[in-house]
């Protein structure tokens, strides 16, 4: 199975629509699924601006109407019953789509979302052709009942879609190093594949990173995109590795 992760820099725009139809009919015969970061759609630092910009379903499914060979997921703001989420949207080469609504909303710092976004009641899985799924979104993987939930649900693969901001800078970046472990850690409690698709970038002087990277299910780096670039990286999953240690974890 083939993957794609793009790692782009969304603007403060709808404009972004033209950006993901592009990119999706430039790789969709390399590919079998294709994926963008958080509110790749809308861009992150949203503000108030949230309440006009998120979408609908139903301007959605407009968005969807386009023709595809690939499955892709992608960010937006999500409007359903007056509330406002933070969602992650598997979008399928037949028309069908799986939501995920982020369920841990940042309130310090650089981060505002609990004041513009609801929250998720929690993370479930779906089924794709990659097997058992689950979405995941940023803030989610640094909460521990996120990775236990995870690990209960034992799936297939995780798809972890990110906006996170350049910060620690030191003999390296600090936050890539707390990133990578914890997409580690998620690997090997869940004994999935982990795709992480993180954004590069500016938005209202915030620099985003990238390093999106595919982490297999022994909690290794298996690839990994270049800092701070545009990026869009082919990755194959070893299926034989999830289903090996799925075995041993059940027989021993």
């Amino acid at each position: 199975m083939n993957i794609t992760l793009a790692q782009i820099a969304p603007k403060l725009s709808r404009e972004n629509e033209a950006l993901h139809v592009k990119s999706v009919k430039e790789f969709e015969d390399k590919t079998d699924l294709i994926i963008f970061p958080e509110l790749s759609l809308n861009g992150y630092l949203l503000k108030d601006a949230v309440f006009e910009d998120a979408y609908s379903l139903e301007e959605i499914e407009t968005f969807l109407s386009f023709k595809r060979s690939c499955d892709f997921i992608f960010g937006c703001a999500l409007k359903e019953n007056h509330k406002i989420y933070n969602a992650a949207i598997y979008a399928s080469k037949s028309g069908q789509i799986q939501i995920h609504r982020k369920t841990q909303l940042p309130n310090y710092g650089l981060f505002q979302e609990a004041r513009f976004f609801f929250s998720g009641e929690g993370i479930e899985t779906f089924e794709t052709r990659f097997g058992k799924s689950a979405m995941v979104i940023c803030e989610e993987l640094f909460n521990a009942s996120s990775v236990a939930a995870l690990a209960k649900a034992n799936p297939d693969v995780i798809f972890v879609l990110s906006n996170s901001p350049a910060r620690g800078f030191e003999e390296e970046l600090e936050i890539k190093r707390t990133w990578e472990t914890l997409l580690s850690a998620c690997a090997i409690f869940s004994r999935a594949h982990v795709l992480f698709v993180n954004r590069v970038g500016f938005e209202d002087g915030l620099g985003f990173w990238g390093g999106s990277c595919y982490v297999n299910p022994k909690g290794k780096i298996a690839k990994q995109a270049a800092l701070f670039k545009k990026a869009f990286l082919h990755v194959k999953l070893d299926k034989s590795l999830g289903d090996v240690s799925k075995y041993f974890l059940r027989h021993t």
